[in-house]
């Protein structure tokens, strides 16, 4: 990742991509999973492949997406050393207001093309294929460190039975604004339609949240 410098119109808040690279195997529909550095912006986390848009990522660009699909197709090359194209937008997470560095992050699905990943050293430690439960089934034993919006794509995959069932099933993008809330039950993250959030509450009783108090994490949707 280069020098930030791309922002939102409102000022507060950057840009970013990130693509979630699927591809078939005999196991099911696998993901290319890299682990970050033990310093810097999501210390050990596996996450996948993405960074921040880039001055060069604008250049073409109508639209922010637009210029976050360029950020996620050059990050996988740079971080990977893997080609991607023809992306379909999976999802856009916006931070908790907290958060001390925000990105507005884009999420793309994309198909790996049979190339070799080879890690860029010093910026990702580890690559891994692996299926969408397998990556939760990690992350509930331990040791494997995710952020919400990975736990919760990885979630949203694990039904899938190819790489093309996937796109065939795409519907339209879903869009989260993420807020923090703490209580006597543990830590969760919140997103529209549940009770408790500030800006699109549901009813009396709704839940759209996860639980992120100790393992294993456990989403609520009612």
């Amino acid at each position: 990742m280069t020098a930030d410098t791309a922002r939102s119109a409102d000022g507060d808040i950057r840009v970013a991509g990130t693509a979630v690279v699927l591809r078939d195997s005999a196991q099911g529909v696998e993901s290319l999973m890299l682990r970050r550095p033990s310093r810097g912006s999501f210390a050990d986390a596996w996450v996948f492949p993405g960074g921040r848009v880039d001055p060069a990522d604008h250049i073409g660009a109508v639209t922010e997406q637009d210029a976050a699909q360029h950020a996620a197709i050059r990050e996988t090359a740079e971080e990977a050393d893997i080609r991607i194209h023809a992306l379909r937008l999976l999802s856009r997470w916006v931070p908790p207001p907290e958060a001390p560095v925000r990105y507005r992050t884009w999420f793309f699905l994309a198909r790996e093309q049979g190339e070799d990943v080879h890690p860029n050293p010093g910026e990702i430690e580890e690559a891994v294929w692996l299926t969408p439960r397998q990556g939760l089934e990690r992350h509930a034993a331990g040791g494997f460190t995710l952020i919400a919006p990975t736990w919760m794509t990885l979630y949203r995959l694990c039904d899938a039975e190819s790489v093309d069932g996937v796109f065939e099933a795409l519907g339209e993008p879903v869009f989260h604004e993420t807020h923090m809330r703490q209580d006597d039950h543990g830590l969760y993250a919140l997103w529209a339609g549940d009770e408790q959030h500030p800006d699109a509450p549901g009813p009396a009783g709704s839940r759209h949240r996860l639980s992120m108090g100790p393992l294993p994490w456990s989403l609520e949707r009612r």
